[in-house]
């Protein structure tokens, strides 16, 4: 048996991971930091069945995006949706995966583009595809294009944009965050700007690439990496623009963005690091015609996407308790707000790491996936243990027909201590984060789909295994003590 398999043999009968670790979102505002046991009380509260006049909307969510589309399958498992469940939603389509909106949905038409319904959730963890047809086979309650702007918790109601009264019994906060915009003044909102956040954003971004030449992308995160990489699909003169010096900085080592910069200029991407824009100038016609950068120099563009961050959509919500440290609702391990029967899930929580004692807001859909499955099994089950979440983030770029190299990037963890790299991005590649002999984090570039499906078990085991799997499965060859070796660190390797 190879030395990293028997270590995996070990580690399945008796470790746990018990160092810390910090979550946030790469190329976001997210942040965290110690929760102190006093600085929040919650008040216990039953669930039970109400006999309101109003259709009977026992269990109310309001949000379209994954974490309903999530909650809503969990409702039907456990029998609670027919009849009882209600979602209100701001946009016009049912709940769907919304990372292909900067993926997929952006290819070129004779590329196969995703369209709906074809990404409806569940489909992105493999699960049915639930069409509109799904949920009033499920006898549930949507209503679309009136987001809720009042809520009374002592009535128990809400109000939408068109002055409909919805009571509830338990209400669940799925409304995510939306996207951090340039002011008006600098040009933020000249025609041919871009933000995206939902479909319709994504539709007047396609409506935008079918006819321009020259693309400028602000920033350098997820956003700006996945939407400069469709646009090289459409064969456009593209730029990113962003202050930091190298793209990703949030998660990256220099090393890392070294490889995937070097990659994107094969494709024709032009960079601009370390650069700030002063304000975007409009053309003849009113439309964004130029970036203007902090030195004075200007960046014609036909068309300007800005991908600087989110900001949690607490609106109308602010009564039931934010987080004025990472933002967002502040609810505890079973997302219970501090107002009885009010739960909040997704992008816009301000959650306890349960492990490491921090609270923390994560921005991405494997977060909102789980947090809505968790918080719905709370609410209409048994179920009493405090949520523990692993952070994951993944992006997959130039994947569209004919590409010649499919990118796909995974990060487990932590990205703090000493780095090591293995692989030559040929187009395997891993870093390992370790810190004082402890393990802390992993990325990997075209990983295999078994680090997938462990994603489905116990986060504490599955952190170390997946890295074991992935030392011997992928061509490396080498276990994490060889890893140590090979970066001639004289310390044993501790797993916990």
């Amino acid at each position: 048996m190879y030395p990293a398999r028997k270590a995996m043999a070990s580690l399945s009968n008796s470790l746990q991971l018990k160092h810390g670790l910090t979550s946030w979102c790469p190329g976001s505002a997210s942040l965290t930091r110690r929760l102190p046991s006093s600085s929040i009380r919650f008040r216990s509260f039953v669930v039970a069945a109400s006999s309101f006049s109003n259709d009977n909307r026992e269990f109310v969510i309001v949000g379209g995006g994954n974490a309903a589309g999530y909650a809503a399958r969990t409702f039907v498992e456990h029998g609670m949706a027919d009849g009882k469940l209600c979602i209100v939603s701001k946009e016009a389509y049912a709940p769907y995966e919304r990372p292909a909106l900067t993926k997929g949905y952006l290819f070129p038409l004779d590329k196969k583009p995703a369209r709906l319904p074809g990404f409806h959730t569940c489909v992105g963890s493999g699960g049915e595809r639930q069409t509109p047809e799904w949920y009033k086979e499920k006898g549930i309650e949507m209503i679309y294009e009136d987001p809720v702007t009042g809520i009374d918790t002592e009535k128990q109601t809400l109000t939408t944009n068109s002055g409909k009264l919805l009571k509830y019994g338990s209400l669940i906060i799925a409304t995510g965050c939306t996207a951090s915009r340039f002011p008006d003044k600098i040009g933020g909102n000249l025609p041919g700007v871009h933000y995206i956040r939902d479909v319709a954003d994504a539709d007047s971004l396609i409506s935008s690439l079918e006819k321009a030449q020259k693309v400028v992308i602000v920033g350098g995160g997820y956003i700006g990496m996945e939407v400069a990489a469709a646009a090289v699909a459409w064969k456009l003169d593209t730029s990113i623009i962003f202050p930091e010096n190298q793209l990703l900085q949030r998660l990256f080592t220099p090393s890392l963005a070294q490889r995937y910069e070097e990659l994107y200029k094969e494709y024709g991407v032009k960079f601009l690091k370390g650069a700030s824009i002063k304000n975007l100038e409009a053309g003849p016609d009113g439309r964004v015609a130029a970036a203007k950068l902090g030195d004075g120099s200007t960046v014609e563009a036909d068309m300007v996407v800005i991908g600087i961050g989110a900001k949690p959509a607490v609106s109308p919500f602010e009564v039931v308790g934010l987080n004025n440290t990472v933002g967002g609702i502040q609810v505890d391990g079973l997302f219970r707000t501090s107002v009885p029967g009010i739960f909040a899930v997704g992008d816009v929580a301000a959650f306890p790491l349960k492990m490491y004692d921090r609270v923390a807001r994560v921005e991405h859909v494997d977060h909102a996936r789980r947090s809505a499955q968790h918080c719905v099994k709370s609410l209409l089950s048994a179920q009493t243990h405090t949520y523990d979440y692993l952070p994951y983030f993944y992006s997959r770029v130039f994947e569209y027909e004919g590409s010649p190299r499919k990118v796909w990037w995974q990060f487990f963890g932590d990205n703090v201590g000493e780095t090591v790299e293995i692989g030559n991005f040929d187009p395997k590649i891993a870093t390992f984060w370790i810190d004082s002999g402890k393990l802390k984090g992993v990325l990997l570039e075209s990983g295999n789909a078994e680090v997938v499906f462990f994603r489905r078990f116990p986060c504490h085991l599955t952190f170390l295994v997946e890295w074991l799997r992935f030392s011997t499965y992928v061509e490396f060859g080498l276990s994490l003590r060889e890893v140590k070796n090979r970066d001639g660190m004289t310390k044993p390797l501790r797993y916990n």
